[in-house]
């Protein structure tokens, strides 16, 4: 099973599989302070906010894909961005263990937004991948494997239109940034290759437009940019030899 725990939305998908199951990262609960309800986010910025409340999240996650195929699953691949700690990791892999019962291993999302459009993640010439979700954006070089130079931003504040224009600007800013430190043997090669952007936010035009003016290179939204990384999972999981070699190595 292929896990993307996000700050907005949670997609699963299982070998097999017909389709993504996608539902919102809420959990509904009763108050403790009052008579009614309270809704819950589980995930901020990309992490384990509340773990109680992430056992219930990836419980229901569990039970859509459960709904297609009622085999006991086998292996969970659950993503977590790059920023995360050794503790935002482990609360992950906990949750995840506790419900699916399994062997659980992490990969690193922007790595996995990366396999699911179809980089070459495993070229020694670095790729650049900006992953912009609901409450993190993640610019990474990625090369042979691995992603050697990252950079994140953290955030609570969008628009119905997507990011607000301050973090817009910030987000242009940080993915600059990393452009410009990469090695000057490489940096030809690695412009002429472009940006790829995943996520959600991948579908803001003004995202897109800001970073050709300021980067003056291509920059592409991947196909169903939202998916990339639970596709990118799901593509690890039918390659356990590359799951191997890409998941973190605390299992």
């Amino acid at each position: 099973m292929a896990l993307d725990l996000g700050t907005a939305r949670t997609r699963s998908l299982a070998v097999g599989g017909p389709a993504i199951a996608d539902r919102p990262s809420t959990i509904v609960r009763r108050s403790s302070t009052s008579s009614g309800r309270d809704v819950v986010q589980p995930i901020r910025h990309g992490m384990v906010a509340d773990p109680g409340a992430c056992l219930r999240l990836v419980r229901m996650a569990v039970q859509d894909t459960l709904h297609y195929d009622p085999r006991p699953l086998e292996q969970v691949l659950a993503g977590v961005p790059v920023a995360a700690s050794p503790s935002d990791r482990r609360a992950v892999r906990a949750a995840v263990a506790e419900i699916a019962g399994c062997e659980v291993w992490l990969v690193e999302e922007p790595l996995a937004a990366a396999v699911g459009v179809g980089l070459d993640v495993i070229n020694p010439q670095p790729c650049l991948l900006l992953d912009v979700g609901a409450g993190i954006v993640e610019a990474v070089a990625i090369k042979q494997g691995a992603v050697t130079d990252a950079v994140a931003l953290q955030f609570s504040a969008t628009t119905s239109m997507g990011l607000t224009a301050h973090t817009l600007e910030n987000v242009v800013d940080m993915t600059a940034g990393l452009l410009r430190r990469l090695p000057a043997t490489s940096r030809r090669a690695t412009r002429a290759r472009g940006v790829v952007v995943t996520g959600g936010g991948a579908h803001q035009e003004l995202l897109l437009r800001r970073l050709r003016a300021t980067l003056r290179l291509p920059v592409s939204a991947a196909p169903q940019p939202q998916h990339a990384t639970v596709r990118g999972l799901m593509r690890l999981c039918l390659q356990p030899d590359l799951a191997a070699g890409l998941a973190l190595s605390a299992r």
